[in-house]
């Protein structure tokens, strides 16, 4: 167990460090609307990993599996972009899928 919370600490650190080099670089490219809307999408994919790895640390015992609690958070993200005029709906999602590069880094590192 504790060989899989330093997974998760690893994985949030590594989605922390894709933003923070993310965003600073889309506001120099872009602006600073679209880097707001990627910084937002960016924090709802670490809440989703959060919510996930909190899901499956659970499993055993007498859960089998994985909650669905999680997948209200892309939901909400893209309604609020499509609602909200500030946000902008391809930044946001791309903020929000920020979390895939540090799961393929660490599947690479592992590896």
């Amino acid at each position: 167990m504790d060989e899989y919370r330093r997974l998760q600490r690893r994985l949030l650190l590594a989605t922390l460090l894709a933003t923070a080099l993310a965003v600073p670089l889309t506001v120099w490219l872009f602006g600073p609307s679209t880097a707001a809307s990627l910084l937002i999408g960016a924090l709802g994919g670490l809440l989703y990993l959060r919510l996930l790895s909190r899901s499956v640390s659970r499993l055993g015992g007498d859960q089998r599996s994985v909650g669905k609690v999680q997948l209200l958070v892309p939901l909400v993200l893209f309604l609020a972009a499509a609602k909200l005029p500030q946000l902008q709906i391809l930044p946001t999602i791309v903020g929000f899928l920020l979390y895939k590069p540090a799961l393929i880094a660490q599947a690479l590192l592992d590896a």
